[in-house]
Protein backbone atom coordinates (compact mmCIF):
# COMPACT_ATOMS: atom_id res chain seq x y z
CA UNK A 1 0.00 0.00 0.00
CA UNK A 2 1.72 3.40 -1.15
CA UNK A 3 1.77 6.11 1.29
CA UNK A 4 -0.23 9.47 0.82
CA UNK A 5 1.01 12.70 1.74
CA UNK A 6 -1.27 12.56 4.69
CA UNK A 7 0.78 9.46 5.77
CA UNK A 8 4.17 10.75 5.29
CA UNK A 9 2.80 13.80 7.30
CA UNK A 10 1.77 11.55 10.38
CA UNK A 11 4.96 9.95 10.10
CA UNK A 12 6.81 13.04 9.98
CA UNK A 13 5.28 14.06 13.54
CA UNK A 14 5.70 10.22 14.60
CA UNK A 15 2.18 10.09 15.30
CA UNK A 16 0.21 6.81 15.53
CA UNK A 17 -2.45 5.68 13.02
CA UNK A 18 -3.81 3.05 10.62
CA UNK A 19 -3.83 3.19 6.74
CA UNK A 20 -7.18 1.12 5.72
CA UNK A 21 -8.22 0.39 2.15
CA UNK A 22 -11.67 0.21 0.85
CA UNK A 23 -13.60 -0.49 -2.44
CA UNK A 24 -14.29 2.67 -4.06
CA UNK A 25 -17.64 2.90 -5.74
CA UNK A 26 -17.01 6.00 -8.21
CA UNK A 27 -20.91 6.06 -8.32
CA UNK A 28 -21.42 6.83 -4.67
CA UNK A 29 -18.25 8.56 -2.82
CA UNK A 30 -20.52 9.41 -0.18
CA UNK A 31 -19.05 8.73 3.60
CA UNK A 32 -21.84 6.57 4.26
CA UNK A 33 -20.93 4.02 1.74
CA UNK A 34 -17.07 4.54 2.98
CA UNK A 35 -18.58 3.05 6.42
CA UNK A 36 -21.03 -0.01 5.20
CA UNK A 37 -17.89 -0.76 2.95
CA UNK A 38 -15.41 -0.58 6.16
CA UNK A 39 -17.97 -2.08 8.29
CA UNK A 40 -18.29 0.85 10.86
CA UNK A 41 -20.48 3.32 12.19
CA UNK A 42 -21.05 6.14 9.74
CA UNK A 43 -20.62 8.80 13.27
CA UNK A 44 -16.53 7.30 13.24
CA UNK A 45 -16.28 8.37 9.34
CA UNK A 46 -15.53 12.22 9.10
CA UNK A 47 -16.01 13.59 5.99
CA UNK A 48 -13.67 16.82 5.17
CA UNK A 49 -15.82 19.83 3.62
CA UNK A 50 -13.78 23.00 2.06
CA UNK A 51 -15.79 26.20 2.46
CA UNK A 52 -15.00 29.67 1.63
CA UNK A 53 -16.03 32.48 4.07
CA UNK A 54 -17.26 35.83 2.95
CA UNK A 55 -14.29 37.46 5.69
CA UNK A 56 -11.39 35.18 6.19
CA UNK A 57 -11.57 33.06 2.86
CA UNK A 58 -10.95 29.44 2.61
CA UNK A 59 -11.14 26.98 5.81
CA UNK A 60 -12.21 23.48 6.59
CA UNK A 61 -15.21 21.52 8.16
CA UNK A 62 -14.19 17.91 9.25
CA UNK A 63 -17.52 16.16 10.03
CA UNK A 64 -19.92 13.00 10.84
CA UNK A 65 -20.24 11.06 7.67
CA UNK A 66 -23.75 11.15 7.70
CA UNK A 67 -24.28 14.75 8.36
CA UNK A 68 -24.57 17.97 6.63
CA UNK A 69 -22.53 21.06 7.81
CA UNK A 70 -24.70 24.39 9.20
CA UNK A 71 -23.29 27.03 7.33
CA UNK A 72 -24.44 29.43 10.06
CA UNK A 73 -22.78 27.86 12.53
CA UNK A 74 -19.34 27.22 10.57
CA UNK A 75 -19.55 30.83 9.28
CA UNK A 76 -19.48 31.93 12.73
CA UNK A 77 -16.82 29.62 14.31
CA UNK A 78 -14.56 30.55 11.60
CA UNK A 79 -14.75 34.33 12.00
CA UNK A 80 -17.32 35.08 9.25
CA UNK A 81 -21.07 36.05 8.72
CA UNK A 82 -21.58 33.64 6.04
CA UNK A 83 -19.34 30.80 4.22
CA UNK A 84 -20.57 28.29 1.14
CA UNK A 85 -18.89 25.54 0.17
CA UNK A 86 -16.22 25.66 -2.62
CA UNK A 87 -17.41 24.43 -6.17
CA UNK A 88 -15.74 21.43 -6.92
CA UNK A 89 -13.81 22.38 -9.79
CA UNK A 90 -11.70 24.70 -7.22
CA UNK A 91 -11.09 21.51 -5.03
CA UNK A 92 -7.84 20.51 -6.48
CA UNK A 93 -6.39 23.83 -6.93
CA UNK A 94 -6.51 24.74 -3.53
CA UNK A 95 -6.17 21.53 -1.42
CA UNK A 96 -4.33 19.14 -3.75
CA UNK A 97 -7.15 16.75 -3.15
CA UNK A 98 -10.26 15.11 -5.66
CA UNK A 99 -13.70 14.92 -4.41
CA UNK A 100 -13.80 11.87 -2.30
CA UNK A 101 -10.08 11.91 -1.37
CA UNK A 102 -10.07 15.40 0.37
CA UNK A 103 -7.75 14.65 3.51
CA UNK A 104 -7.59 17.04 6.49
CA UNK A 105 -4.23 16.24 6.65
CA UNK A 106 -1.41 17.43 4.05
CA UNK A 107 -3.45 20.19 2.22
CA UNK A 108 -1.61 22.30 -0.59
CA UNK A 109 -1.67 25.25 2.09
CA UNK A 110 -2.23 25.65 6.18
CA UNK A 111 -6.15 26.36 5.93
CA UNK A 112 -7.97 26.77 9.59
CA UNK A 113 -9.52 23.30 10.37
CA UNK A 114 -12.54 23.16 12.17
CA UNK A 115 -13.56 19.43 13.81
CA UNK A 116 -17.14 18.80 14.88
CA UNK A 117 -16.65 17.87 18.36
CA UNK A 118 -18.64 14.39 18.55
CA UNK A 119 -14.94 13.31 17.21
CA UNK A 120 -13.56 13.14 20.83
CA UNK A 121 -16.95 10.40 21.83
CA UNK A 122 -14.60 7.87 20.04
CA UNK A 123 -10.85 6.66 21.06
CA UNK A 124 -10.61 6.51 16.72
CA UNK A 125 -12.25 8.41 13.70
CA UNK A 126 -11.81 7.65 10.31
CA UNK A 127 -10.72 10.23 7.73
CA UNK A 128 -10.01 10.36 3.97
CA UNK A 129 -6.01 9.40 3.70
CA UNK A 130 -6.09 11.91 0.07
CA UNK A 131 -6.60 9.05 -2.19
CA UNK A 132 -9.71 7.86 -2.63
CA UNK A 133 -9.91 3.91 -1.48
CA UNK A 134 -8.08 4.98 1.34
CA UNK A 135 -8.92 6.16 5.21
CA UNK A 136 -6.89 6.67 7.61
CA UNK A 137 -7.81 5.20 11.11
CA UNK A 138 -6.60 8.04 14.29
CA UNK A 139 -6.89 8.84 17.67
CA UNK A 140 -9.08 12.30 17.10
CA UNK A 141 -6.68 13.83 19.72
CA UNK A 142 -3.73 13.23 17.73
CA UNK A 143 -5.65 14.51 14.57
CA UNK A 144 -6.35 17.64 16.24
CA UNK A 145 -2.87 18.00 17.43
CA UNK A 146 -1.32 17.21 14.18
CA UNK A 147 -3.70 19.79 11.96
CA UNK A 148 -4.27 22.85 14.88
CA UNK A 149 -8.02 22.02 14.66
CA UNK A 150 -10.71 23.86 16.48
CA UNK A 151 -13.46 21.72 18.06
CA UNK A 152 -16.49 23.31 17.01
CA UNK A 153 -20.19 22.80 16.73
CA UNK A 154 -20.64 22.22 12.88
CA UNK A 155 -24.12 20.28 12.59
CA UNK A 156 -27.34 20.27 13.25
CA UNK A 157 -28.11 18.44 16.27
Amino acid sequence: MKKTNAARLLDSKNISYELVEYFVDEADLSATHVAETLGQDVEQVFKTLVLRGNKTGIFVAVIPGAAEVNLKKAAKVSGNKSAEMVQMKELLGLTGYIRGACSPLGMKKPYPIFIHESCLDYTFIFVSAGKRGMQIKINPKDLIACTGAQLSDLIDS
